[in-house]
């Protein structure tokens, strides 16, 4: 039902033009995908996305900075599904064994349907359908270009 993988690493940063140059300097390609508010990077079985610190804490409805420990560390870890019922059900089976939810699932601005839950640690976890970036029949995210 919730089988192991990642589909998609996000890092908040500062600054993302300055996070991609670094990115792009170690050899890692943007992809045509990316906007000056997101770049994208696909690496194997993987995507990695870059974005601002504000607007990432933001989606998963957290304030950016918080009492210490801070409420968000800059970092969600993204598990990509191929519906919106499936988010449903993953995200149910989540929280039935342990997870904090931090966002309930529900349409999101992008265009796809997401929620947030934090494991028992606090690491945020996304699960998402995303309309723009279907999976590949290893169930792998995929990017245009």
């Amino acid at each position: 039902m919730f089988d192991r993988r990642i589909s998609l690493i996000t890092l908040g940063v500062a600054d993302v033009a300055r996070a991609t140059a670094f990115y792009e300097g170690l050899g890692w390609a943007r992809s045509p995908a990316s906007t000056p508010e997101i770049t994208f990077i696909g690496l194997k079985g993987v995507v990695l996305a870059l974005f601002g610190r504000a607007a990432l804490a933001a989606d998963a409805g957290l304030a950016e900075e918080g009492a210490a420990p801070p409420a968000f560390a800059g970092v969600t870890l993204a598990h990509n599904l191929a519906s919106a019922a499936e988010v449903d059900a993953a995200f149910a089976f989540a929280v039935a064994r342990g997870a904090r939810a931090v966002k309930p699932p529900q349409r999101a601005a992008w265009g796809g349907y997401s929620g947030t839950f934090a494991d028992p640690d606090g690491h945020l976890w996304e699960l998402a359908f995303n309309p723009m970036a279907p999976l590949d029949a290893d169930g792998h995210m995929t990017l245009p270009g």
